[in-house]
């Protein structure tokens, strides 16, 4: 029986912008409430009314940053510092679990104000020298003062050895998989066949300008292609530029509510993840993979790991739009193939339910919150390995 904590989370991006650190954060903070833990969240929030969850506490407006191929929207300075001192010094945390502690923004503040038990979860996968990591002389320091570091990929881990010279255990996201299961079709998003895709298209790295350049080599072999776009964007920036056969091709679908994806997942016959590169995880694939849709994916290595190279989807060349095209004509060809990675990939999902991988973050939780040292959990490290042999696995 473990021990009720109180829990404070730390997210660096503007709660309400659609992303995927936000969406682990949220969904690790409700699985932590309903299993007893008193959980807050500090976060930057553009409209405090729009926020729904009891457990979010503004820090302010976030700004806007290019960073790592997308645009951040992220907090810093001293008024952000200064509430995040007062939020902590206000809640008598058992544990601070810090998102993204090495980018300018709440985390890297709350990293360097904290006291006592800190975690330190990094999502975040970068080439060398990207402009976050030139404070790197300024940011070891503060790092250094984690008792714990997670990092949600082997691809995570590796950038922050690459760049702080530190390790982390690895744990990934996390997914409520029963959500996913008993989603239904949407009629109107039934096209025939159908290929879909969910990102920020806007973003050059989430790769819908590749699978559009594949689209003309796929439509030879099925004339009847039909391609459902969902995400935040303008349409009209990807209209313009597009050759005028294609456009009846491409449905745009904008951002979808979770129930939405869900018969997003369900309607379509394949879903293609092009992404080009920056991807740390890729908490949409995991659940596809819930929802139970075949996957075809770019072979980028964060997306191997969660597909388990090939298992439980199939990979193409990355920014390989001629393999991508072959890969998908193929696949769209054989209702047989579609048919059993659609039902194998529900099964591959389980291991990112929220049961396994919130058990393995509580933890860490519970090792750093007992103990006065500071200790630096790493993938087959003793500390980590006691941890493991402890559930039995």
């Amino acid at each position: 029986m473990r021990r009720k904590l109180r829990i404070g989370l730390v997210s660096p991006y503007g709660w309400d912008s659609p992303g995927g650190v936000q969406v682990h954060i949220r969904d690790l903070a409700k699985f932590l409430i309903s299993n007893g833990h008193e959980v807050s969240v500090l976060t930057p929030v553009d409209d405090e009314e729009s926020i729904e969850e009891g457990f979010v506490v503004s820090a302010g407006k976030p700004v806007a940053i290019p960073y790592n191929g997308a645009v951040a929207r992220v907090l810093f300075g001293p008024v952000a510092a200064s509430r995040v001192r007062q939020w902590i010094s206000a809640s008598d945390f058992d544990v601070l679990h810090i998102h993204e502690p090495a980018i300018p923004s709440l985390g890297l503040l709350a990293c360097s104000i904290a006291e006592g038990p800190v975690v330190g979860t990094f999502h975040v996968a970068a080439q060398k020298f990207k402009i976050a990591f030139a404070i790197v002389p300024i940011i070891e320091p503060i790092v250094e003062r984690l008792r714990a570091r997670i990092a949600v990929s082997e691809v995570a881990r590796e950038t922050l050895k690459n760049h702080i010279e530190t390790d982390a255990v690895v744990i990934p996201n996390g997914i409520s998989w029963d959500s996913f299961q008993g989603a239904r079709p949407r009629m109107e998003w039934q096209l025939g066949k159908t290929i879909g895709f969910i990102g920020r298209f806007s973003e050059k790295r989430k790769g819908l300008s590749l699978l559009i350049e594949a689209l003309p080599k796929i439509i030879e072999i099925h004339p009847d292609l039909k391609v459902l776009v969902a995400g935040p964007g303008e349409p009209d920036e990807i209209l313009q530029e597009l050759d005028p056969k294609l456009k009846s091709r491409l449905t745009f679908l904008g951002l979808l509510s979770e129930d939405e994806k869900r018969q997003f997942f369900k309607s379509i016959d394949l879903y293609v993840a092009p992404n080009t590169g920056g991807e740390s995880f890729g908490i949409i694939l995991a659940e596809a993979m819930a929802t139970g849709v075949a996957i075809l994916a770019s072979d980028l290595s964060a997306f191997r790991s969660v597909l388990e190279d090939g298992k439980w989807g199939e990979l193409f060349y990355a920014s390989d739009a001629d393999d991508l095209a072959t890969k998908a004509s193929a696949l769209l060809a054989d209702p047989a193939r579609l048919e059993s990675l659609a039902a194998m990939s529900s099964e591959g999902a389980k291991r990112f339910d929220w049961s396994v991988v919130a058990e393995k973050i509580m933890d860490v939780y519970d090792l750093v919150s007992s103990n006065g040292e500071k200790v630096i959990l790493a993938s087959g490290n003793r500390a980590w390995n006691k941890l493991i042999r402890g559930r039995g696995e």
